[in-house]
């Protein structure tokens, strides 16, 4: 069976990148022009991810030390490090608009990356470094004795995690797991916050014609409009059980057909939270980050959701198996 290559996987995420850049309607840079193109610095620090370079000055180091890969990124020199560390914290809302470009863009290219069902769900990822205690936290108190302490981090807790001092990945994915919108917040906002915030993203852009969510999205009104723009807000909607409306609501979703999209929504969306983990290089249960501060955490895991996307499309492309990432992880490093 034949592989995609590093030079294969760098020339797909060129390519993905200018397909962005030329549809791509966002507003111009204001201020001076950008010495270093945004699309040179999401192939460098993708290839960087992969190779769980995280420091950036380790990632001048390395730029130094492999100058022949500067023509490979369009880059005429090598950036500083404040440089990168100034751009790489800005890189996030790039990415997030890419990401959700790819989601329609890959509906072309392959129809199991169609946006006909969607799901949507976060996954909590703990914070590198100490905990901050929530009584300690909630006094803007740090221990004499505590180092290295990611302050934007705050707490939550989830059934399969427990209680988690990190961030949470709100993920918005279809049936096969290929990701379509991606945002990364802090641990204690919630989802029905990020969903409210995502809504006319998804119900007007990409038009699904249900989306499938676990329980602590439902909320009557929440059905109510999204019905209106068209769309079915699936959940379980186990608190949601007196008068007409949640009746007949519970009559449809016992529906063999909406039953079954919400039976598949374990191995719709979960499984894909551990493929991001694993594009990271992040192990453990409650899949530490390998970065701290909200700046850095936001583009660190737009970097990993899009590692899925990458993999995904190139497996479409080669005939691989869709949720197989190690082929482009061992690609690169």
């Amino acid at each position: 069976m034949v592989t995609p290559t590093l030079a294969d996987y760098v020339d797909l995420l060129f390519t993905l990148v200018e397909r962005f850049w030329q549809h791509h309607a966002a507003r111009p840079h204001r201020g001076h022009p950008f010495v270093y193109e945004h699309k040179a610095l999401i192939v460098f620090f993708f290839m960087m991810q992969q190779r769980r370079i995280f420091r950036f000055k380790t990632q001048r180091r390395w730029l130094q030390r492999h100058c022949e890969m500067l023509k490979v990124f369009g880059l005429d020199t090598v950036p500083h490090r404040t440089t990168l560390s100034r751009r790489y914290k800005t890189l996030y809302a790039v990415l997030h608009d890419f990401i959700a470009f790819l989601g329609h863009y890959a509906e072309d290219l392959d129809p199991r990356f169609t946006s006909e069902d969607l799901y949507t769900d976060k996954s909590l990822f703990k914070a590198q470094g100490p905990v901050w205690h929530q009584s300690a936290r909630q006094d803007g108190r740090i221990p004499e004795k505590l180092r290295h302490l990611d302050t934007d981090a705050s707490w939550s807790k989830s059934g399969y995690h427990g209680w988690v001092y990190g961030y949470g990945l709100h993920l918005v994915d279809n049936r096969v797991g290929f990701p379509k919108l991606v945002q990364v917040e802090t641990a204690t906002v919630a989802e029905t916050i990020v969903i409210d915030h995502q809504a006319e993203q998804i119900i007007h852009d990409f038009a699904p014609a249900t989306v499938t969510t676990d329980n602590s999205y439902a909320q009557a009104r929440r059905i109510r409009q999204w019905a209106q723009g068209g769309v079915v807000l699936l959940t379980l909607a186990l608190k949601w059980t007196k008068g007409q409306y949640a009746k007949a609501y519970h009559s449809y979703i016992n529906q063999p057909e909406q039953r079954d999209l919400l039976q598949s929504r374990r191995t719709a969306i979960e499984p894909i939270f551990d493929l991001v983990a694993k594009a990271l290089g992040t192990t453990g249960r409650q899949k530490q980050l390998p970065v701290q501060r909200l700046a850095n955490v936001r583009p660190c895991l737009a970097l990993a959701t899009l590692t899925v996307q990458v993999a995904m499309i190139a497996n479409s492309i080669w005939g691989l198996p869709l949720r197989n990432i190690s082929t482009l992880v061992t690609a690169f490093t």
